[in-house]
């Protein structure tokens, strides 16, 4: 009997390590917060080239969408990592008192733009200048609040944004809140003109974006499995945007079976050309990167428009432990 039981013993142990001996790579899930896209790119192509794989971990991604909420999933301990937006999304956790630290941030700038007509505008502040600009509910209560504060925008400038492009294709001298690679991809291709793209981040909106979210327990008791996931996420990103990202391209178009290799395409070439993933602090501390001085930067103004208490411990939202070392610097091409 004793016997029986070792050899079962074996046998189990056996199946988990497999053949060669090594521990099975232990298993944790990502929750994105959107359906598959290449601005997810990074971290599918950790999944397809095994770079997780590599240091230990058995990655799952959990596409997101409109009726997905993987940042709850993950309060309830059913996804172990979460793709949070800005970094509005860390300091409201902090307000809320849920225990969510942000360990990185894959895009340096917040891909949210301005677009208008070819020509209507030359900088942001003309902007001010447009008869109208749709916003959404969710923008008017984040970077609208901003724009207005900083900038002089009017209230009664904004018209309501219900993502239907119509109006503003309709009206030349109309502004449009957008994604980077979503609503200029979308007018080019179903009106028939390009439009003029301002990126708010480079006006001055300095909030990190796509950032790795996870619950303080994690990063209190499994540091060595944040450091894998991060570290292995940074190394994605470099792949992803500058060497052969096919495998995690299919990857991408096999959990969203309506991205096209033209999206795709287009997507990955507006990240690049404007500095979303690798510019500023990441050009030498490695993409991924955050600092106290930016998060600070970008709390005091989201405090000075009104979007953000200023009693909340910005402090407490995010950590940069994890960040900022060169990780992955030395798959970036030199040229």
């Amino acid at each position: 009997m004793i016997l029986n039981r070792a050899a079962a013993i074996a046998a189990t142990t056996l199946a988990a390590t497999g053949a060669t001996g090594a521990l099975a790579n232990e298993a944790v899930t990502f929750g994105t917060n959107w359906v598959a896209q290449a601005e997810h790119g990074g971290f599918y192509q950790s999944v397809a080239d095994g770079t997780y794989a590599a240091c230990g971990l058995d990655v799952t991604i959990v596409p997101g969408g409109p009726q997905v909420n993987n940042r709850a999933l993950m309060l309830a301990g059913k996804v172990d990592y979460h793709m949070g937006g800005s970094m509005l999304d860390a300091f409201s956790a902090v307000h809320e008192g849920l225990p969510i630290v942000a360990v990185a941030a894959a895009f340096q700038k917040e891909p949210q733009v301005i677009i208008t007509h070819p020509g209507k505008a030359k900088t942001f502040e003309d902007l001010k200048n447009l008869e109208k600009i749709l916003i959404s509910d969710g923008g008017v209560l984040t970077f609208w609040a901003w724009m207005m504060k900083a900038y002089g925008f009017k209230e009664e400038q904004r018209e309501v944004y219900t993502f239907n492009s119509a109006p503003f294709v309709a009206n030349e001298n109309w502004g449009m809140q957008g994604y980077l690679s979503s609503e200029p991809y979308f007018v080019e291709k179903e009106a028939g003109f390009k439009p003029d793209v301002f990126l708010i981040a480079d006006a001055g909106y300095t909030s990190y974006s796509t950032t790795i979210e996870t619950m303080a327990d994690t990063v209190a008791n499994k540091p060595e499995q944040v450091k894998c996931f991060v570290e292995g996420s940074i190394k994605g990103w470099y792949n992803y945007i500058y060497n052969d990202n096919t495998a995690a391209n299919e990857m991408i178009k096999k959990d969203n079976a309506e991205m096209s290799d033209e999206a795709i395409a287009y997507a990955i070439a507006a990240m690049k050309e404007h500095g979303i993933v690798d510019s500023g602090d990441s050009e030498t501390m490695g993409i991924g990167v955050m600092t106290d001085a930016k998060v600070e930067d970008f709390f005091k103004k989201m405090v000075d428009a009104g979007v953000v208490s200023g009693d909340i411990d910005w402090k407490a939202s995010y950590t940069t432990a994890f960040v900022g070392q060169g990780v992955g610097l030395d798959l970036k091409p030199s040229n």
